[in-house]
């Protein structure tokens, strides 16, 4: 369905509304859109000049037990077991109440999203938890992905979608999906694969010539493009450049409305439903981040690959009117090893290693002592673990991913393309590091050769037999889920020869895990436990219900969705203040 009229995200905020939600993420956009097939009337705003949030740049995961599409596709799932899992994951820190909201209203929120707006979602039939040789994983169904979007449908505000990260493409905009990244991987290798590539580089240079963009959207952008374009369709309001300030209550204590600043200008709106805060959680928050971080408190280097808009402001206004932040998490964020590339002014930004490489055969990870400290398989949340635990004993700051040439041109690292895009501007930018021997590459690393030498020759020794005794690399269903499956007997496992390759890398992050307390219902709790009416809560501000865990692909967005839903309803049933 398109609109009759796309909406002015420029114009001035109104007096009043129904309900306000701060956000335009996954999680604000389902809130709004729930409460508006509801009856309720809501607007949205954002932070950020542009909208999307960090759904629009993410990997677009929808992590749902026992969804409706994997049973429409003769997928059986056991939500018993999906509750263990993730109280095997959670451990003391489980939290019944919210889990069990999650996993019963779940399918019905993807039910609803997928049959009732234009967010239609298909399953993975292949796509092992992360843990999966835990009682209660799966091997498939639980994780969704959202149909590939015609970003022209956007009309104008198809310009203010938050754009991709430029790291992430090719071609100086070209995104890829799952799909897409197989076939360009192997396009030298199969005629099929290179006539899917050319087809993609095509439609792409057309996009280019009548958009200035690419606009096939793909995973998170076309979650975050389905459900904007949905929104747009019911004639929902969406207003940029509007900073939550503070919140508002009446007399009662309920909030009844806020405070925005746009311009240096500060507005009040009143909403008569309340609330919902849904602005990302606070990755870009310093301070925050220095006491909830246990490794930056004691003087690591970090750095998010969230929006940079992601400041904590909202959970910031909630504890301002009493609202409960928890601390208690087993980990304060979402963690994702980075390595560091060089802008032209000087300064860095990040890339995140998180599953096109670490898993492949010929690829070991290793500390500047040269030993090797990790399953490089593992998910990217247990990876950097395992980092902070290495760099904390080992009084450094960094580690490093190290390949052979065959690794390198195969799979890429990091930024550095697979065959056939180039390297030399990695090289030549000091990203990447080589050495002809292993020697060499110690040198230039600043990596102990003689340690490193000893591990390597372990590793290639198990290697060859396709075991590795030290970690397990290739050990689960999910890390050979990652690696090459042409590589035998564990396509996880390869001896390193000839000359070597390097990226540093260092503890990151894709969002945060620790926010406000909420029941059941999605209302935020103050600190004596009680919920504050009129205010509601989802996505990354949210505590997250894994209380630190990482149990599967889509675990933000999956939860984002569902309490979006759950917060749309509760606010078409508060009464009107």
């Amino acid at each position: 369905m398109l609109p009759e009229a796309f909406p002015d995200p420029d114009a001035p905020l109104p007096e009043r509304c129904e309900l306000l939600v701060v956000g335009t993420g996954a999680a604000g956009m389902a809130a709004a859109l729930r409460a508006e097939a509801c009856g309720l009337h809501p607007i949205l705003v954002d932070k950020a000049p542009v909208w999307g949030g960090s759904t629009a740049v993410s990997g677009g995961a929808i992590w749902v037990p026992d969804n409706p599409l994997m049973r429409r596709a003769g997928m059986a799932d056991d939500r018993a077991a999906a509750r263990a899992y993730l109280q095997s994951e959670a451990g003391n820190l489980f939290n019944a109440e919210l889990v069990d909201a999650f996993l019963s209203q779940g399918p019905e929120a993807i039910a609803f999203f997928n049959d009732e707006t234009e967010l239609t979602l298909s399953h993975r039939p292949v796509s092992p938890d992360y843990h999966s040789d835990r009682y209660g994983a799966a091997e498939g169904g639980r994780a969704l992905d959202a149909h590939d979007f015609d970003g022209r449908k956007l009309g104008p505000m198809l310009a203010r979608m938050k754009p991709p990260i430029e790291d992430f493409t090719i071609l100086g905009g070209l995104t890829l999906g799952r799909p897409d990244i197989y076939h360009f991987l192997r396009m030298t290798r199969s005629a099929v694969s290179a006539r899917y590539a050319a087809g993609r580089i095509l439609r792409y240079g057309i996009d280019r010539l009548g958009h200035g963009r690419n606009t096939r959207l793909v995973m998170g952008a076309a979650v975050a493009a389905r459900l904007a374009s949905s929104a747009f369709a019911r004639g929902i309001p969406m207003h940029l450049g509007q900073e939550l300030v503070a919140l508002e209550r009446n007399a009662s204590g309920r909030v009844t409305g806020a405070q925005l600043r746009c311009g240096g200008v500060i507005r009040r709106i009143t909403a008569s439903h309340g609330v919902v805060l849904a602005a990302g959680g606070f990755p870009h928050d310093a301070a925050r981040r220095a006491r909830t971080f246990d490794h930056v408190r004691r003087g690591l280097p970090h750095y998010s690959m969230s929006p940079a808009s992601g400041t904590g402001g909202a959970i910031a206004a909630a504890e301002a009117i009493g609202a409960a932040f928890v601390e208690s998490n087993s980990n304060a964020a979402f963690w994702t090893p980075v390595s560091l590339l060089k802008n032209r002014d000087g300064s860095t930004r990040p890339f995140p290693h998180l599953f096109l490489d670490r898993a492949k055969p010929g690829v070991i990870a290793v500390g500047h002592d040269g030993q090797r400290f990790v399953n490089e398989a593992v998910s990217y949340h247990d990876f950097v673990q395992a980092l902070i635990g290495k760099l904390l004993d080992g009084g450094q700051r960094s580690a490093w991913l190290v390949c052979d040439h065959r690794a390198l041109r195969r799979y890429g690292l990091g930024a550095v393309p697979a065959f056939p895009g180039r390297i030399a501007p990695h090289l030549a930018s000091g990203y990447l590091k080589r050495g002809a021997t292993l020697a060499e590459l110690a040198g230039n690393c600043g990596i102990d050769p003689a340690a490193l030498s000893q591990t390597i020759e372990r590793f290639n020794r198990d290697a060859a037999s396709g075991t590795d005794s030290e970690f397990g690399k290739g050990t689960t269903s999910y890390q050979r889920y990652l690696g090459d499956p042409e590589c035998k007997p564990n396509p996880c496992l390869r001896p390193l020869v000839g000359p070597l390759y390097a990226v540093e890398i260092f503890p990151g992050d894709i969002g945060t895990s620790m926010g406000l307390e909420i029941d059941a219902q999605g209302r935020v709790k103050d600190r004596e436990g009680q919920p504050i009416e009129g205010l509601f809560a989802c996505g990354n501000d949210i505590n997250s219900i894994m209380s630190g865990a990482y149990p599967g692909a889509g675990i933000t967005l999956g939860p984002a969705l569902t309490f979006g839903y759950i917060v749309g309803n509760s606010a078409a049933e508060l009464p009107a203040a």
